[in-house]
């Protein structure tokens, strides 16, 4: 075996350090990917939703949410809640 005679706390600290070591890599990586795929999942959306804008003709027209009457609207009723 090669291992009986090495000092069993110091080999049981090395496997811990390893083990925690290789979380932190695979986490690092997990991060990596996730924020890959998100972004890519995000860019999707925003191709999606220009594209169905162009096919209503929206694509010159404000968003409701920046017209001034319903704009207007909502201040009245974050008004009303406070």
């Amino acid at each position: 075996d090669g291992h009986d005679s090495e000092d069993p706390k110091q080999s049981t600290a090395d496997m811990s350090a390893f083990v925690q070591n290789l979380l932190q890599q695979m986490q690092s990586r997990f991060q990596t990917m996730s924020d890959s795929i998100m972004g890519s999942r995000i860019n999707e959306l925003e191709s999606s939703i220009n594209d169905l804008k162009t096919e209503m003709g929206m694509e010159g027209s404000p968003s409701p949410m920046q017209q001034s009457k319903p704009a207007s609207d909502e201040v009245k009723q974050d008004e009303g809640s406070a």
